[in-house]
């Protein structure tokens, strides 16, 4: 007896590169909260609102640990605030703000000028 197969259609090839990110419609409020409420991660966001385009990793100079600085930006991501993906070798990250606009209007905006506010009133470095 012979067995027949049906061809199937070509996998994609998955090169260990491409980062999981949530959709738009998988985005909670809470999680983007938790993720905005660590100062680290907060002076991340808002060195990504200023800018236009996407930066390098390497750009953000963190005062803490290389692994600690890949954690805060995989909870970003996790959490749907940014985007990161390679180019090359370099990981490029991008604020959601199309996203987290759509979603919470006035949340990103709000939050960006509070802690704007707040380090004008406490100084220092921008957590």
């Amino acid at each position: 007896m012979q067995t027949q197969t049906t061809p199937t259609a070509p996998q994609p090839q998955r090169t260990g590169r491409s980062l999981e990110h949530p959709r738009r419609e998988e985005i909670r409020l809470e999680d983007v909260l938790h993720a905005l409420s660590e100062p680290m991660r907060m002076r991340v966001v808002r060195t990504l609102a200023e800018e236009p385009g996407e930066l390098s990793c390497s750009v953000f100079d963190l005062p803490v640990s290389k692994s600690t600085t890949t954690h805060h930006f995989r909870v970003l991501r996790e959490c749907g605030v940014i985007n990161q993906i390679y180019r090359g070798t370099a990981k490029m990250n991008a604020l959601r703000r199309d996203d987290l606009d759509a979603l919470f209007p006035g949340l990103l905006d709000s939050v960006l000028a509070a802690a704007a506010l707040q380090e004008g009133r406490l100084g220092g470095d921008r957590g």
